[in-house]
């Protein structure tokens, strides 16, 4: 329609003409998201004419497309957290649950695909099988550790599998917990605990690499323990922290 009210056609178009029919889009509001989907069509679409001979060259490779919308994680304060930890029905699978994915930024099918095999009570560390089937050791705090252990003890009594190689969690049938149940499970769990938050099992991710940042942690140790493979990823989380490196920056540096 754009190109019908310019009284031209496909391989009239040219870069000033896109520009323009950009700044069409801009004008209802349309998200970048949705820009660059639109962008990302007609570049495939004219690549297709030009192989094909309807045009001499598609004069939208040599360009960007617009930049994609940099969304910010949501995450739960220390104090939301700690009302999830203060439920007093929280039964002792689903607060082992909560606890490795708050203590290691697991993501919620790395977590069911634990073995109890996959977690060091000695060293304090967690074996995870992450994306690309790439292999990474994150540490484990002790009172999640403490947490998993009571969980096992309750399966022990119950007559469920504990040995090296069962799942870590399991279903009320005995078998490993599902994902889609663990997020049911989950998100039954933020409400009790009165989070209002659009939340979910990788909202608690987000908490943890949020939280260590905020501590101190260096930017480097986080993408190893997300198991990110570019540095860039990471970096999404450091806009909640620029407050305390200021008052760090306030504290360390001489000249100020």
């Amino acid at each position: 329609m754009f190109l019908k009210n310019k009284k031209t056609g496909f391989a009239g178009a040219d870069k000033h003409l896109f520009r323009e029919y950009l700044s069409e889009l801009n004008k209802k509001n349309l998200g970048k998201s949705s820009l660059g989907r639109k962008f990302a069509s007609l570049r495939t679409f004219y690549k297709f004419l030009a192989i094909n001979d309807s045009i001499e060259k598609s004069f939208l490779e040599d360009m960007s497309g617009p930049k994609k919308e940099k969304k910010v994680p949501v995450f739960l304060t220390e104090e939301e957290m700690r009302s999830l930890f203060e439920i007093p029905d929280l039964k002792l699978r689903d607060r082992a649950i909560i606890e490795l994915l708050y203590s290691c930024g697991l993501r919620i099918e790395e977590l069911m695909s634990l073995d109890i095999k996959n977690i060091d009570f000695i060293s304090n560390t967690v074996t995870v099988i992450g994306k690309g089937n790439k292999e990474r050791i994150v540490p484990v705090g002790d009172k999640c550790l403490a947490a998993i252990k009571n969980y096992i003890d309750e399966r022990r009594s119950a007559g469920l599998s504990f040995d090296r190689n069962s799942p870590v969690f399991l279903s009320m049938r005995g078998v490993r917990l599902e994902q889609r149940t663990a997020r049911r499970v989950l998100h039954n769990w933020f409400i009790k605990a009165g989070i209002t938050k659009k939340v979910s099992p990788h909202t608690l991710r987000h908490t943890f690499a949020t939280h260590i940042l905020d501590k101190g942690c260096d930017l480097r140790s986080v993408q190893e323990m997300l198991g990110h493979k570019n540095l860039s990823t990471t970096q999404h989380y450091t806009h909640v922290t620029i407050e305390s490196l200021k008052k760090v920056y306030e504290k360390a540096h001489p000249r100020n």
